[in-house]
């Protein structure tokens, strides 16, 4: 069983026990437990089956959150792949209790009152109490309370059904490498296509293209993989199958001479393809998944690679991520594309937490993990005090943080720890640590965690307030969306852009894949208004570092090239980049 599969049953059963009105502690000993694994960086399965049990004991209460009762927990999950406490709760509540959640302005608490009050157990039910006025009936509940709960089931119905792009990711490449130990093996190319491969923020279905071998052989093994639940159909040379969490796969099997013509089709978007079909019509020539024909003899011209579709077509090659139909074409026909920023060129990590806060490893261990990796400097950001619940740094330990960053910084040879902050903003648009404190940094990083829900103007008042401290550098995060759990707060980007512009503020692109804040419209909006990004992890973890690719990603959908980026500079130009202009 995967680390995240028993993370997910922990969570829930923390959820349900809050729900029935648990002792604190004990929904706390869960969340608790769900927190340490999601960054531990071994699989607890192999760690439960070791023969030696006590040695596996050993190992299990080791990690932080992890008591003796939740040993016996984590046994029980791996060996039977469920909790009888979590059934017994889902037989208790309804398993639209668990949906519900994910709807804002709604805890455990809430929910329990609504399932005490009316017994509703789903979102069609809780939908109906909201448009009946019944919701505002209850204790600390109201109208405006109602009108939120609308919108985000909306907004979670939008989204039902879709994968962050890290989840997709890693499902692809479990399956590509199962499909590599199949039949004619040494033979196969496989490729991930679709929206995965244009690297869109959230992923519906995976499409992976396959040649080499033989058809019937291959889908014969795919249907084996442990994961598949469903074969939705299948075909000669086309299978598709749904994984857990509801997860299709499509996988085609194709000859060689067309592999470049389905990649390209089957990586869309539609938009796209529809566009340069219509250009293909206009040259005299009939595009399709099978190839590039000329229309008058149905001689093939291309499709063994996209880039000779592009170029018969006459254009230049336009790269995965730029293909929804947003101008590329008429770029490439006119040489002007941008020259995409690379993840290699990424040079420091601006944001990240260790363990003095909410992270799980030290200064020097993140900063190691990093120079491992390839990067020439990073910034230590934990967070201000203000949130409390991840023992964030007042005055006092920042600068004491700051000791110890310059000492570990002093020890590490050709590499740079820059001292910075992750600051929260204030309602009121006060950064949450003194000046003073502020003043001693080399990087100033700040953030909005509280009053998502203010009204628009106000939260545009608050950003631009911020804006006025000199020691502000980059507004982290700068939407506060999560993916499929949380609406972006409202503001008016385009004065936020402009005074950002102004001031030298740089803007942040958090390649965490539950973020994936900055869009690509407000990343290229940003850059057409003269702003500066900057591509960070946000890692809590040293397995959070590879994530850099995501917000690349971003980067590049956006039009980005690397001088639109501000971490593609060394150290020191980077930090003379850095200062504010007024």
């Amino acid at each position: 069983m995967e680390n995240g599969e028993i993370v997910r049953l922990l969570c829930e059963t923390a959820d349900l026990l809050e729900i029935a009105g648990e002792d604190p502690f004990r929904v706390r000993s869960y969340r608790n437990a769900a927190q340490s694994l999601e960054t531990f960086p071994e699989k607890i399965d192999e760690i439960v089956r070791n023969p030696d049990r006590k040695a596996g004991d050993k190992q299990l209460l080791a990690i932080s959150g992890i008591g003796k009762g939740m040993v016996a927990n984590l046994r029980e999950i791996c060996a039977t792949g469920d909790l009888d406490v979590h059934q017994q709760l889902l037989q208790k509540f309804p398993p639209g209790a668990l949906e519900m959640l994910r709807i804002q302005g709604l805890g455990p608490k809430g929910i329990a009152l609504i399932w005490s009050a009316y017994r509703a157990a789903n979102l069609d039910e809780l939908e109906q109490l909201c448009r009946e006025g019944k919701l505002r009936l209850l204790p600390r509940m109201g109208e405006k309370l109602e009108q939120k709960i609308l919108k985000s089931i909306e907004a979670y119905r939008r989204s039902a059904g879709r994968f962050l792009i890290s989840a997709a990711e890693r499902a692809s490449e479990e399956i590509v490498e199962y499909l590599r130990q199949g039949p004619d093996a040494d033979q196969l190319r496989v490729t991930c296509a679709g929206s995965l491969r244009r690297g869109k923020e959230t992923i519906g279905d995976l499409d992976l293209l396959v040649t080499g071998g033989r058809a019937d052989e291959q889908i014969e093994h795919l249907l084996k993989y442990p994961k598949v639940l469903e074969v939705i159909a299948r075909g000669e040379n086309k299978v598709s199958v749904r994984l857990p969490e509801a997860m299709q796969v499509d996988v085609r099997f194709l000859e060689p001479g067309s592999y470049g013509a389905a990649m390209q089709y089957f990586t869309g978007s539609k938009e796209h393809n529809v566009s340069l079909r219509g250009r293909a019509i206009r040259m005299g020539f009939k595009l399709s998944e099978y190839g590039l024909f000329r229309a008058d003899d149905e001689h093939q011209v291309a499709g063994g690679s996209e880039e000779e579709i592009y170029t018969t077509l006459g254009l230049d090659y336009i790269a995965p991520e730029l293909r929804e139909n947003w101008g590329e074409i008429e770029a490439a026909a006119e040489h002007r594309l941008p020259r995409l920023v690379e993840p290699g060129e990424i040079q420091g990590d601006l944001h990240m937490h260790t363990s003095a806060t909410d992270g799980r490893l030290s200064i020097r261990e993140m900063a190691e993990a990093a120079r491992a990796r390839g990067l020439r400097y990073i910034a230590i950001t934990d967070h201000s005090k203000a949130l409390a619940m991840t023992n964030g740094l007042d005055e006092r330990r920042l600068l004491e943080q700051i000791k110890e960053i310059r000492q570990v910084n002093s020890e590490m040879e050709g590499f740079r720890i820059l001292a910075g902050i992750e600051v929260d903003i204030h309602r009121d648009g006060r950064l949450d640590l003194n000046d003073e404190a502020l003043a001693q940094l080399d990087i100033v990083v700040a953030s909005v965690h509280s009053y998502m829900q203010i009204e628009p103007e106000e939260m545009t008042d608050r950003l631009l307030r911020a804006f006025e401290n000199r020691y502000l550098n980059v507004l982290a995060h700068p939407t506060g969306r999560q993916l499929l759990s949380r609406e972006p707060y409202r503001f008016d980007m385009e004065r936020i852009l402009g005074e950002a512009a102004k001031r030298g503020i740089h803007l942040e692109i958090n390649s965490s894949p539950e973020r994936l804040d900055l869009n690509e419209q407000n990343a290229r909006r940003a850059k057409e208004k003269g702003v500066k990004l900057v591509i960070s992890t946000d890692a809590h973890h040293t397995r959070h570092l590879p994530n850099i690719k995501f917000g690349v990603k971003m980067a590049r959908r956006a039009w980005l090239e690397a001088a639109d980026v501000l971490n593609t500079l060394p150290a020191e130009q980077f930090l003379q980049a850095l200062r504010r202009a007024d």
